[in-house]
């Protein structure tokens, strides 16, 4: 009985809506990234760029660490190889990611560009190991998740353009479940560390992430006008992660306990300018329990318009009976 519902939680019948979320949302967070660093390339990841820290000293503390992490460093080598100078394989590599992103976002080769842009992002953020954050590991996470995904959807180009015979909905069940499982354990370790200590229960450490260079979007006068409302906020942001895992998966508190994560992430990049965090992890969390939340909510929506239009009707009783 027990393997039974292990096996019926592990590998529900799903659609296909979750890896179309994950796919666009992750081809349009690819093209805002390759976009965003396109004047700053070069200057980052050159072996001697212009600032102290350059992808000789980033490429030589990984290579302390290990010798196997993927990095710019293989790949600019291997463009040496056929006569392309560094510039030109970094520049390169930069096209590699936007058209990746553009591919993903139409849908076109999913499996080819999912995999090439896991590998190609993955590259740069370990060459870049001391500029990264959570928003490089969490898209490196996402990439892997389509990477291993079901491909193509139904929304995709390859989907239209190809033959394709109808994938078991058991296996999008299986790798949405993973993921599912994969983000209630990061944030309930992220709440669980931020419960821990004390700053994040008198608003301290709310206080130092609005007011650090460059995440002061929001003026000091402003802060301390509604001092009273940050140890509040880091309250309730200890408690919507820590009860991540229990809340989401309830019928009637997931769409709730989602909005509220969502109103969070987008919070956090329109006050600190991290936008790109906010975006994936908004991706994530859409992909993962999105379509549950949002089928939940239309039939919610139906049957109270159902109800509402039977009671207005003069002739519901007759028709009742």
């Amino acid at each position: 009985m027990m393997r039974q519902r292990l096996w019926a939680f592990l590998f529900p019948p799903d659609s296909d809506c979750w890896v179309t979320i994950l796919r666009i949302g992750l081809g349009l967070q690819l093209t805002f990234f390759a976009w965003s660093v396109r004047v700053d390339w070069n200057d980052l990841f050159r072996t001697n760029g212009p600032g102290l820290v350059n992808r000789a000293l980033t490429e030589a503390i990984l290579s302390s660490e290990t010798a196997f992490t993927p990095r710019l460093g293989w790949l600019t080598a291997f463009g040496q190889r056929f006569g392309f100078t560094e510039t030109a394989s970094l520049s390169f590599i930069w096209f590699g990611l936007l058209v990746a992103g553009l591919c993903l976002l139409a849908g076109l080769c999913c499996r080819f560009f999912a995999i090439g842009a896991w590998f190609l992002y993955l590259c740069t953020v370990k060459s870049g190991l001391l500029f990264a954050y959570g928003v490089d590991n969490f898209t490196t996470i996402g990439l892997f998740y389509l990477m291993i995904a079901p491909l193509p959807d139904a929304w995709s180009l390859d989907w239209r353009l190809r033959e394709h015979r109808a994938l078991s909905p058991k296996r999008f069940g299986f790798h949405r479940r993973i993921l599912q499982l994969h983000l209630c354990l990061i944030y309930f370790f992220a709440g669980l560390s931020k419960s821990l200590g004390a700053d994040w229960w008198n608003g301290n450490s709310i206080w130092r992430a609005l007011t650090r260079p460059p995440f002061n979007l929001v003026s000091a006068e402003v802060l301390i006008r509604f001092a009273y409302l940050l140890p509040a906020i880091g309250i309730l942001v200890c408690l919507l992660e820590t009860g991540y895992p229990v809340f989401i998966w309830l019928r009637r508190t997931r769409p709730f306990w989602l909005a509220a994560i969502l109103l969070m992430h987008l919070s956090i990049g329109l006050t600190m300018g991290l936008y790109l965090f906010a975006s994936i992890m908004i991706v994530l969390n859409v992909a993962a329990f999105g379509p549950d939340s949002l089928a939940q909510l239309t039939r919610k929506l139906f049957w109270r318009s159902s109800r509402a239009s039977l009671l207005s009707d003069p002739d519901a009783d007759r028709i009742v009976s």
